[in-house]
């Protein structure tokens, strides 16, 4: 009798630490791709944007105007490009309070911070919320849908802080 009841528990126990396992090793690899996002910016390199995205990214900005991948792509390249030269800088982190994967496709919310110029006399922050699809194309990550929004300067620190860092898996 007593092995009828552990043999069951054992396997569910077991199964458990597989499926928390495996979601770690994809949260890993998908943080691949925001390492990248992350340099692009850092770098303002609009190329590492380009290698991130799928060809067939519906990108939705702001809430306002739904954009492919070659205008979304020509956008940060014009506007790295301006960066460069009037000596701007910037850095972006994400914060997550969702972060959900089936192997195959990947759901990303959270908070962005987008700060500008950091440790100037002119440094500026800007706060949105996103909302990211990716799927895994020819094995490799991709961000197929991109979404945020302000919410009419509605987010800010306090909701960055609230959402979890990029490396915290245990939350998700």
């Amino acid at each position: 009798m007593l092995k009828k009841i552990c043999i069951p528990i054992c396997l569910m126990i077991l199964c458990c630490n597989l499926v928390i396992s495996q979601n770690t090793d994809q949260l890993k690899a998908i943080n691949m791709v925001w390492a990248k996002f992350y340099k692009a910016f850092e770098t303002l390199d609009y190329t590492l944007m380009g290698e991130i995205h799928s060809k067939d990214l519906v990108r939705v900005s702001g809430g306002n105007r739904i954009l492919d991948y070659d205008t979304y792509i020509n956008n940060y390249k014009t506007g790295f490009e301006r960066d460069k030269k009037a000596g701007q800088t910037s850095d972006i982190s994400l914060r997550f309070f969702e972060r959900l994967c089936d192997g195959n496709t990947s759901s990303e919310r959270g908070i962005y911070k987008l700060v500008r110029n950091k440790d100037t006399d002119n440094e500026q922050s800007y706060y949105g919320q996103f909302h990211v699809i990716m799927k895994k194309l020819d094995g490799e990550w991709k961000i197929t849908m991109d979404y945020d929004s302000s919410e009419s300067d509605t987010i800010g620190e306090d909701d960055y802080n609230k959402a979890f860092a990029i490396d915290d898996f245990d939350k998700f």
